[in-house]
């Protein structure tokens, strides 16, 4: 017997299992794949381990917050997710002058930034404008030293590396999108078992928001903040748009970048960096595959925003083993997630030949680790190449 398309009972049993799925596995893929990013980009700039766990804690709730919110308000699926070039950006950039709380108020700067980006149009605009070859660049530039990490690896502890570059590199070719979560499954099997893990591990693993009192550091501002409110927008927000749009949706960017800047200062104070819309993971909730209709797919978003309330209480587990962990294996996890993006923002930093050259000198100068007046490689990167760029259209004109 051929079920009645009338069938509401059929119908919709059918139609809601596929959002719901489609949100558990973006929220999954998408935490598995770079909480051990964010966790080092917090330890880089100085945090403890209870403050990692307590702004990994404040990430996830973040995102589970408005992401839900927004979605349901919108009825569009609005993933919202951390900002891992950003996690990478502080890994690269390191402890700067003033701690924890000097990066910590580069944070509320940067989501500040954002906010001002929704309610300013002609802000938003210009930061638009910034040319995407450059922006890409200086992303590109962040990622390599990190995603040269695998290679260091297995070099340095071969019979417990390469296990986790082989299962990345296999799921790499059967089922891509897990590709990642599998080499984090492997290396917490090789870590378990030839680490010898304190017997107190994870006494204090139940997440215990941490209260981090911001203090303003013009050096952390401009070595922090700018690059961040950069790459977050050019890597994160816009692509993020771009899906949505792609799946046939026009959100007002306003409200979504008013709420993702607010909800990312307040965090700030427990230790978190900024929130953004999905990039990477919003295609798992705003394609067909979430559901055939599209006013159905915004229920692949609620569930991934209630899946992260799980994760967040699962912070300080995360936090504790990542601890514990030898860092090369962890650095060598997070190259592999990243290789994807350094692939991306290399391809984008070199298609228009117009950008080319100050493309690459913005590429090389962020990865240079360059320092100077105590800011980082990566703003450095992005001034010269837009001089570069500036001068060489100037020569152009005037010939």
């Amino acid at each position: 017997m051929i079920d009645s398309p009338s069938d509401p009972t059929k119908t919709q049993s059918g139609n809601l299992f596929q959002p719901i799925f489609s949100g558990l596995l973006a929220s999954l893929v998408g935490f598995a794949s770079s909480f051990a990013i964010i966790l080092q980009g917090f330890d880089a700039v100085g945090a403890t381990q209870a403050q990692a766990a307590s702004g990994l804690f404040a990430l996830c709730l973040g995102m589970a917050l408005v992401g839900i919110g927004m979605s349901y308000i919108t009825k569009m699926p609005l993933s919202i997710a951390w900002s891992t070039p950003g996690a990478a950006l502080l890994i690269t950039t390191g402890a700067v002058h003033g701690g924890f709380p000097a990066a910590v108020g580069a944070f509320m700067v940067a989501a500040a930034l954002v906010v001002v980006a929704g309610f300013w149009r002609p802000f938003g605009r210009a930061v638009a404008a910034i040319p995407m070859p450059l922006a890409s660049a200086m992303l590109a530039g962040i990622l390599f030293n990190l995603c040269l990490a695998p290679v260091r690896a297995v070099a340095e502890l071969p019979t417990l590396a390469l296990p986790i570059v082989l299962a990345w590199a296999v799921c790499l070719r059967f089922a891509r999108i897990w590709a990642v979560p599998a080499a984090v499954a492997v290396s917490a099997v090789m870590i378990a078992a030839s680490t010898e893990l304190p017997a107190d591990l994870f006494a204090n693993a139940w997440p215990a928001p941490v209260l981090v009192v911001p203090t303003l550091n013009l050096d952390a501002i401009i070595g922090i903040a700018l690059p961040l409110f950069v790459v977050t927008m050019a890597s994160q927000n816009i692509p993020g748009l771009a899906v949505l749009r792609s799946n046939r949706y026009q959100p007002d960017v306003k409200p979504i970048f008013v709420s993702t800047g607010i909800v990312s200062a307040v965090g700030a104070l427990l230790g978190g960096q900024l929130i953004n819309l999905a990039a990477i993971t919003a295609a798992l909730c705003a394609g067909p595959e979430a559901h055939p209709d599209k006013t159905k797919r915004y229920i692949a978003a609620i569930t991934a925003g209630l899946a992260y309330i799980l994760f967040a209480l699962g912070a300080g587990v995360a936090a504790a083993f990542i601890s514990a962990a030898p860092p090369i294996l962890i650095e060598a996890v997070a190259g592999l997630a990243l290789i994807g993006a350094l692939a991306n923002a290399l391809v984008g930093s070199v298609a228009d030949e117009e950008f080319r050259l100050p493309a690459i000198l913005t590429f090389v100068t962020a990865a240079s680790g360059l320092t100077l007046f105590g800011v980082g490689a990566a703003f450095w990167g992005l001034i010269v190449g837009g001089a570069l760029h500036a001068l060489l259209k100037t020569k152009k004109a005037a010939s």
